[in-house]
């Protein structure tokens, strides 16, 4: 049979069409719920203020997606999986419960992260033995490219001790 160009051609590029959009993958920012956390994906140099002078900084890969409600991040550090970063939407914009699932199985416990602009404060809490340790983690963003975080403990959740700050700047993509 020839090929006719009218309703062949037609055909042909219907189908190469919708098998080009079907096989796409969904946008970064589909959910606009997710939309900050799109931030993480890719790779940084993590540099602490405490690591010695001339120290080469670790690599941080995030590699993250949006399965259903579930926003996840696979962490790996010079090489090695550290984990499963699992975030939640929970009550109010920018917040979120998260989990991190170990490459051992073992999941960490349920946290909490707000963001609020360009801050981003991650809040847990540890009791053990009959007493309660309250951590935090902030994160403030330059841009896209630059994080700066600050990880304390407080035992009464006013009074806060630095136990690590530093630096994290984006090398590139996933």
């Amino acid at each position: 049979m020839p090929f006719r160009y009218d309703a062949d051609m037609r055909f042909a590029i219907l189908v190469a069409i919708v098998m080009t959009v079907s096989a796409a993958p969904p946008a970064k920012t589909a959910d606009p719920t997710f939309a900050p956390l799109w931030l993480y994906d890719g790779s940084w140099h993590v540099s602490r203020k405490d690591q010695p002078a001339g120290a080469k900084p670790d690599t941080l890969s995030n590699q993250c997606a949006l399965l259903g409600k579930f926003f996840t991040c696979s962490q790996v550090v010079n090489g090695a999986q550290q984990g499963l970063v699992v975030f939640l939407p929970a009550n109010g914009p920018g917040h979120f419960y998260t989990q991190s699932i170990m490459p051992d199985g073992r999941a960490t416990g349920r946290n909490d992260v707000q963001i609020s602009g360009n801050t981003w404060t991650y809040t847990s809490r540890r009791d053990e033995g009959g007493k309660t340790t309250f951590y935090r983690t902030l994160n403030t963003f330059s841009g896209k490219t630059k994080i700066h975080f600050e990880s304390s403990h407080s035992e009464n959740n006013k009074d806060w001790t630095i136990d690590s700050s530093g630096d994290e700047v984006r090398v590139g993509p996933k």
